[in-house]
């Protein structure tokens, strides 16, 4: 099974301040590149095509040696509501008023719960 993986237009690339390659996000998490791939098919992390090459990730979506706590399940969330990775990840990094902040600052403040709430209200 080949990995699936979104490009993103320029306006979505400048949402994020830092991108790692998919051996970066292995070295940080101390896996294998293999495993840090089944990370992405299994909707752990998010991973997109900017540019030519291969996948990269979202530095943010780490935590230390972790992947950032409350990331898969919003991951699956936004998946079940038909999103793919670029829609997902435009939506986890455009900032929200009513949060404040975007989503993904809100799930690194602790309230993943509260942005899994919105991102199931995009399914209906």
């Amino acid at each position: 099974m080949t990995l699936s993986v979104a490009q993103i237009d320029r306006e979505t690339d400048q949402l994020v301040s830092e991108w790692l390659t998919l051996p970066e996000v292995a070295a940080r998490l101390n896996l294998t590149i293999g495993r840090a791939k089944q990370l992405l098919k299994d909707h752990k992390l998010l991973g997109v095509r900017r540019g030519s090459g291969g996948p990269q990730v979202p530095a943010v979506f780490l935590d230390g040696k972790e992947v950032m706590k409350g990331l898969p399940g919003t991951l699956t969330v936004l998946q079940d509501a038909g999103y793919d990775e670029a829609e997902a990840l435009r939506w986890l990094f455009t900032p929200d008023d009513s949060l404040p902040g975007s989503p993904v600052d809100a799930i690194r403040a602790g309230r993943h719960t509260e942005v899994k709430r919105r991102a199931q209200a995009l399914g209906f």
